[in-house]
């Protein structure tokens, strides 16, 4: 196996010469050159769609699809014409011409010293050809620091470096991979005979006779058997290597393992070489780690550092250990990983790594916000510092080396620490403009996924659910494609979470189908991905009321252990559990988790918005258990939390807890005062359960109102009755609109407001909530006398139960 030279370098050569003598037509130069700088760059410099998906391992299947066989050069030169016009000749017919020209090594190595001549020449060259006579070369030629010129150079350079025994294997492997278009090249040169591929047996036959093929049994073996396969193939250490490093760059890169074909073929290549190289043994352990097999990804990872690190002492050992530090944390031993990444650090400032150093940092950042009980003492205890001096450390340090990444990160991380802290969202929109500007400026297509996503979070606090859905729609169709796949994962997710909390639940499922089978091959994405799932489907058998099945996913979710699923994730389905407690009456455990959680978010410092969810929680836990009245402080306390941290959507969340508190101390007027104010601004947050909610706490003011006005027109009337001086004209003008209202008004408001609460409670599918609006229905039209209306919502409520039921089986 040679060092750079192959087959199929070959091939790209002979092209290169076609080029150059102007064979090729104007009309067919844009498909030549494209497919030859996609395998001398590894990228299409030709195409420029943005919103297509592009195949991020196209580069890999290309490199080695040509490795292997000749088929691809036949692909695109097959279609063009040759640029003399002659009938049937096409551009196919002139490349085999050049290849078969090469019948022998030393026409290969006459091929090689050819090569020059394709190059411009320096003055240099030019000087000394004029000083010796020579004239100058003429035609189309290449510019020595072009991509054509620079793998002329180097090919040249190259082959006379080989050995007898290399270059023999080489022209053996030329005479294999060209050895498919034999019999299309005798049909169309009739005088080529079985030996033609090797010009010195070709003259020998007559003279040998039966030696020739002897002679051609001992030369070649049998890889030229039309009868066999022969499975060694010519590949050379660079093509191993760019393959090796291309994998590795999009595993880091997109988070994806490679797909079975092209890790099956370049499992192939791998064992035609008499040399491994030590990146095979990392791509082994990013592929195990990224599949779950932690012991065999440490296996891995130590075998490539023991590769690497020999004779250069400790010069990659802090690499070594962060990412020994990262797997531990994956696999759940989080002390280890812990002391392995202090010891990064410590090494990385004894060598004065900075990068390393960096990344450590970040890390020990990002995995205190996910672990706090395991960081709080160490932070105390050593000069790593709190989670805000860590990310001023960072940025400056970042700007100073120039890690663009790593800033626009710290930027990113600084306004997410002060969104999740309850602090100024005008300080947090800075952040995100600064992070902006420079992922622009730097052209950072990778860290447009963070970019996004924050951005995402930040319109879905302030209440703005619109923007929220669309950024994720303007991430999946023009930065997805670029961009790390959990970030991809994470927007899919959120997308299909607004179109669940509207209530378009088949299409959030199919959001997640969507998703890339390949791309789930890791075991974290996968992990991710089917823990989302269950959540949508798990809340949707909750809103039917189909306890059982929700028991049964429930069970499933809470037995993940928690050191293995995000933080947030496991809020969710700690909130979802309690929901299921209180749906089922088992308000007790209810209360005693809710009270837990409340105790571990005061004693972590998690996001502010999941400790107002909780008191959220409990408010309605009370109004379950009917004393909505002791939530009503902690309903207060909710909404000034919300108010000062803009929590948009949680803040009418609390005004719809207060009201109800209010609906209970008789207060309606002001109830249904604060619920008109409300009402307008929570249709925006897209929320369809919160909005059904509110208009069902609206409907239950305006009866009360109804019942107040009611109540006192009797008491008016008893007291006219009885002689009761009349009140004065002009203060009954002055008193408020809604004293001047009769009580079937108020009651045609409350009907209004639950048919909007019923439409919303049907889009989520919320059984219980649907029965409880039709029973308020049929109570409603039977006070305002209407008893044919009221037997019918009766009767609709029935029928839902029955329905609810035969679903539920």
């Amino acid at each position: 196996m040679s060092r750079f030279l192959t087959p199929a370098k070959i091939g790209l050569l002979a092209l290169i010469e076609l080029y150059t003598e102007e064979a090729v037509p104007n009309d067919s130069i844009v498909p030549v050159i494209k497919f030859i700088i996609s395998h001398l760059l590894g990228r299409d410099l030709v195409s420029t769609s943005v919103s297509a998906p592009a195949d991020p391992w196209g580069k890999a299947d290309s490199t080695i699809r040509l490795v292997v066989s000749i088929q691809d050069f036949e692909h695109v030169l097959g279609p063009l014409a040759a640029a003399d016009h002659l009938p049937g000749r096409r551009l196919w017919d002139m490349f085999l011409e050049k290849l078969w020209a090469i019948d022998s090594l030393h026409a290969l190595r006459v091929f090689f010293d050819r090569l020059p001549r394709l190059s411009a020449k320096t003055r240099d060259e030019l000087r000394r050809m004029a000083e010796l006579g020579e004239h100058p070369p003429s035609g189309l030629l290449l510019s020595r620091r072009s991509p054509f010129g620079r793998f002329v150079r180097k090919s040249h350079s190259e082959f006379p470096l080989l050995k007898f025994g290399p270059a023999a294997e080489l022209w053996k492997g030329f005479v294999k991979y060209r050895h498919p278009t034999a019999g299309y090249w005798n049909r169309r040169n009739p005088h080529h005979g079985r030996l033609s591929f090797d010009s010195v047996l070709m003259t020998g036959e007559h003279g040998w006779g039966p030696g020739a093929d002897a002679l051609a049994v001992v030369a070649y073996g049998d890889m030229l058997r039309l009868d066999g396969q022969d499975d060694t193939l010519s590949v050379s250490t660079d093509d191993i290597e760019s393959l090796l490093e291309f994998q590795i760059e999009l595993i880091q890169k997109y988070g994806n393992r490679a797909p079975p074909d092209i890790r099956d073929r370049l499992l192939r290549l791998l064992k035609d070489c008499h040399l491994i190289p030590s990146l095979s043994h990392y791509l082994n352990f990013s592929d195990a780690w990224r599949s779950g097999e932690y012991p065999t990804s440490l296996d891995h990872l130590h075998r490539y550092f023991d590769y690497t690190m020999q004779g250069r002492k400790r010069l990659f050992y802090q690499y070594a250990l962060m990412n020994v530090a990262i797997v531990q944390t994956d696999f759940g031993c989080h002390k280890e990983a812990v002391t392995a990444m202090l010891e990064t650090v410590s090494i990385a400032r004894e060598n004065r790594d900075m990068t390393c150093l960096n990344f450590a940092l970040n890390w020990f950042f990002h995995f205190g916000r996910a672990h706090p009980d395991l960081v709080r003492d160490l932070e105390n205890s050593t000069m790593l510092g709190s989670g805000k001096e860590t990310l001023a450390f960072l940025r400056v340090m970042a700007k100073e080396t120039g890690m663009w990444i790593l800033w626009g990160s710290a930027l990113l991380n600084e306004a997410k620490l002060g969104l999740s802290g309850g602090e100024s969202v005008s300080v947090a929109l800075e952040y995100m403009v600064r992070s902006s500007h420079m992922v622009v400026r730097r052209n950072m297509k990778t860290m447009m996924g963070a970019q996004l996503s924050m951005a995402i979070a930040l319109w879905d606090r302030l209440g703005l659910s619109y923007l929220s859905g669309l950024t994720c729609e303007v991430f999946m169709r023009c930065h997805a494609n670029r961009s790390v796949f959990d970030d991809e994962l994470r927007v899919t997710c959120r997308l299909a979470g607004l179109l669940a909390g509207r209530g378009k639940y088949e299409e959030a499922f199919e959001k997640l189908e969507a998703v890339n089978s390949n791309s789930l091959r890791a075991v974290e994405s996968n992990q991710h991905w089917h823990l989302y799932r269950g959540i949508l489907k798990l809340s949707r058998d909750l809103h039917r009321n189909n306890i059982e099945a929700a028991d049964c996913l429930l069970s499933q979710l809470l037995q993940m252990r928690t050191d293995d699923i995000e933080a947030d994730i496991v809020f969710v389905i700690d909130l979802l559990h309690v929901e299921s407690l209180t749906r089922r009456g088992d308000y007790e455990p209810a209360f005693v988790k809710t009270d837990r959680l409340i105790a571990e978010m005061r004693h972590d410092k998690r996001d502010i918005s999941l400790r107002i969810r909780l008191l959220l929680t409990k408010a309605h836990l009370f109004d379950r258990t009917g004393r909505p009245e002791r939530g009503f402080t902690i309903a207060m306390r909710a909404a000034s939390l919300a108010w000062h941290a803009r929590l948009v959507a949680l803040l009418w969340q609390a005004m719809g807890a207060i009201a109800n508190v209010l609906n209970a101390l008789s207060e309606f007027a002001t109830a249904a005062e604060l619920l008109v104010i409300v009402l307008p601004r929570c249709l925006e947050t897209d929320m369809a359960y919160m909005t059904g909610t509110l208009y069902s706490l609206l409907a239950d003011a305006r009866m009360g109102q109804a019942g107040e006005k009611a109540t006192a027109e009797g008491m008016s009337r008893g007291g006219r009755a009885a002689g009761a001086p009349m009140k004065a004209t002009a203060s009954a003008s002055a008193a408020p609109a809604a004293a001047q209202k009769k009580p079937s008004e108020f009651l045609a408001k409350a009907h209004e407001a639950l048919d909007l609460a019923f439409g919303y409670f049907s889009l989520v599918e919320d059984v219980e909530m649907q029965c409880q609006v039709l029973a308020k229905n049929a109570t409603l039209m039977r006070s305002m006398g209407d008893h044919g209306l009221s037997e019918e919502y009766a009767a609709k409520y029935v029928a839902l139960k029955r329905k609810a039921d035969a679903r539920n089986g």
